[in-house]
């Protein structure tokens, strides 16, 4: 197991990449977030989880792997049940962009997807989540072939053992167990469904199945159901792709946990975390009274080595919940004075620029040009700002913006920096780092002060 304390984004040691996020408050009080892990260039996910978990938000335990893709006795068995997953036939927005850019390309789609089925997979486990029931805890996942199913601990940090098939195809698996103790159990990709759990909690029967609770076309639904209830409310969360990607997590409203659901709009949107940012998955939690987003951001210019991140969110007398953007701060305070800001928690980039690996602290702001934007939220101070130091290297001019007004300018030859004075009163801000000029130029750490 490994132990650290940070309350900033992203939240793990940067050798962990947990991203789909379902936060839960177990019965022992602490808060368990399970997700998958990356860990591959080419593809998402790999063949482990982790359990990420804290008692407070700023003292984590990750633990060690509590589930294998080869645990999994029935992928790559050509005689273990086949679910489908996708429905090509039901012709979603998304389904008609894939087939009509196949076609534009001279592809076969059916061909296609029929040769990788015959193909022999890695173990690769994808987004999961996790209950506890009568004092046990059961992990739900799902498999790059579509199948999903259930595994079992003692523990919420696993190891979990003896996994189940379950009989139905498809991917990111959700669980809920409602107030009267009646477990449900959701998955899907453009078009959700879910149904209700047998007291085992490790089956179920397809007659019960209810199709298209929230779908592309009504809901922007992408993929990664999860849900919680709140007081009478039931809220299904969910990667939405109203924006044009499946960037955003959306929900939909309910007074029924299989519906119907009504739209409600975005929490969070981490487009602007990467060049190449894809997609997101993630869940909502209360813990200790405080409502919480839990999502990922990727990073290193392409759409794997996605990261957790965390923050705040406030549920509305009315039901709703404000769109919140991506923070570099986290669930602690903002950045102090003196207090040194690295440069992968920029929590914004517009451009060629993306957090990538290399510089003092592991990774670093890299791939800088003319016209570049990294944001950082946010800065709180109770005196006037005066200085602005950096940790670069390169040659490049930069000029530093504060809730969008010019605070200074700095220049760098050879990671050395001319001029460290800024003006700006007392406050708090959103901080813009705008490349003038850029030479081979990296970024590693920004103090304000």
């Amino acid at each position: 197991m490994k132990k650290f304390t940070n309350k900033r984004n992203p939240i793990l040691p940067l050798e962990y990449h947990i991203p789909d996020s379902e936060g839960h408050v177990m019965p022992d009080g602490n808060l368990y977030i399970y997700g998958s892990y990356d860990d591959r260039e080419d593809v998402y996910c790999s063949e482990k989880y982790y359990v990420v978990s804290t008692p407070d938000m700023e003292h984590w335990t990750i633990s060690n792997e509590s589930l294998t893709g080869n645990q999994v006795p029935w992928f790559n068995d050509p005689d273990a049940p086949k679910y489908p997953g996708i429905d090509w036939s039901h012709p979603t927005p998304f389904i008609r962009k894939m087939l009509e850019q196949a076609a534009a390309d001279g592809e076969d789609m059916k061909e296609k997807f029929e040769k990788q089925e015959e193909e022999e997979k890695p173990a690769l486990l994808f987004a999961p989540d996790c209950i506890e029931k009568h004092g046990k805890y059961y992990l739900y996942f799902c498999m790059q072939d579509d199948s999903e199913g259930v595994a079992v601990s003692d523990s919420p940090q696993g190891p979990f053992k003896n996994p189940i098939q379950l009989p139905c195809g498809g991917i990111d698996p959700a669980v809920f167990i409602d107030d009267d103790g009646q477990a449900y159990y959701y998955w899907g990709q453009l078009f959700s469904h879910g149904v209700k759990l047998n007291d085992d909690m490790i089956s179920f029967d397809r007659e019960g199945i209810v199709d298209d609770l929230v779908t592309e076309e009504e809901h922007f639904f992408h993929e990664g159901s999860s849900m919680r209830k709140i007081g009478d409310t039931y809220y299904y969360v969910y990667a939405d792709m109203q924006r044009g990607k499946p960037t955003a997590l959306g929900y939909a409203t309910g007074k029924s946990p299989l519906g119907p659901f009504t739209y409600r709009g975005i929490i969070i949107d981490n487009a602007d975390c990467d060049p190449a940012s894809w997609n997101n998955h993630g869940s909502i939690e209360c813990v200790n009274g405080q409502w919480y987003v839990f999502y990922h951001r990727c990073s290193r210019g392409v759409q794997q080595h996605r990261r957790l991140c965390i923050e705040p969110i406030t549920i509305n007398p009315d039901g709703s919940i404000d769109e919140v953007k991506m923070t570099s701060q986290g669930v602690g305070e903002p950045f102090a004075p003196g207090e040194k800001i690295l440069g992968y928690q920029a929590c914004g980039l517009k451009g060629k620029a993306y957090i990538g690996v290399g510089g003092l602290y592991g990774e670093r702001l890299m791939n800088l040009a003319e016209g570049d934007e990294a944001v950082f939220r946010y800065v709180k101070s109770d005196s006037p700002y005066a200085r602005a130091s950096f940790e670069a290297s390169g040659d490049g001019e930069v000029e530093i913006l504060m809730n969008g007004e010019t605070a200074g300018k700095v220049q760098f030859h050879d990671g050395v920096q001319t001029g460290d004075e800024i003006s700006m009163p007392a406050g708090e801000y959103e901080v813009t780092l705008l490349v003038k000029k850029a030479e081979d130029l990296y970024i590693d750490s920004l103090t304000l002060s």
